[in-house]
């Protein structure tokens, strides 16, 4: 359940990178509709699986100081990731996500869609499928039942490596990893690195969208 609606959004991925290739030129300015389907769709599992997301629907209460940390990791994060954007920080390179219409405006829909996907479905999306599963599988296979706060060294640098390769800017992914990842096993609530996963894309859409720097959507 926790896999399935990250694998329908690495699905989207790998069908937005073929487009461009088997389709006319005009693909890959339609390929951006492509992305409010996949929201849709990302959005549609984990309302489907929701029932079934146990530390989501039971997570407690956590205490302020613990947001505090959600907050200055999530800030933390969106600082290297604008900074460690060239050179050895990166491998590969990504057209990103380019909002504005042939007049040059930006389209508010797409942009809008964009964000609200970066913000409210894909920290949730990747927080249940990298923290909340694989964290605590590559230690167990009963990982429901697995404590994130006794995460192993293996599982927790396993999974940080892991998700950094996800990203084309793998060193600020990797600082992502660690921290999320120690967020959730110094806390053992999902929310709390959901937060900061959410915090951290917030501020990355919001000066995209402010500095028109299209390549690090």
């Amino acid at each position: 359940m926790r896999a399935v609606p990250f694998a329908i959004f690495i699905v989207f991925i790998a069908l937005s990178s073929l487009v461009p290739e088997i389709g006319p030129q005009q693909a890959a300015g339609d390929l951006r509709w492509l992305e409010v389907l996949r929201a849709a769709s990302v959005t549609a599992a984990l309302v489907f699986f929701w029932r079934g997301y146990g530390e989501l629907r039971a997570a407690g209460d956590v205490k302020p100081h613990r947001w505090l940390l959600a907050v200055s990791c999530g800030l933390a994060v969106f600082v290297v990731w604008i900074h460690f954007d060239h050179g050895w920080a990166v491998v590969g390179r990504t057209a990103g996500f380019d909002p504005t219409g042939a007049d040059g405006e930006i389209d508010l829909t797409l942009a809008g869609v964009r964000l609200a996907e970066s913000v409210l479905v894909v920290p949730v999306m990747e927080e249940l499928f990298w923290r909340s599963f694989l964290l605590r599988w590559l230690d167990a296979w009963d990982f429901i039942a697995a404590d994130p706060r006794r995460a192993s060294p293996r599982a927790f640098a396993l999974t940080a490596v892991l998700f950094a390769s996800e990203h084309s800017l793998w060193f600020a992914g990797l600082l992502a990893g660690l921290l999320y990842n120690w967020l959730y096993k110094r806390t053992g609530n999902l929310w709390v690195p959901i937060a900061s996963h959410a915090l951290t894309n917030a501020a990355l859409g919001i000066w995209i969208l402010a500095t028109g720097n299209w390549r690090l959507w």
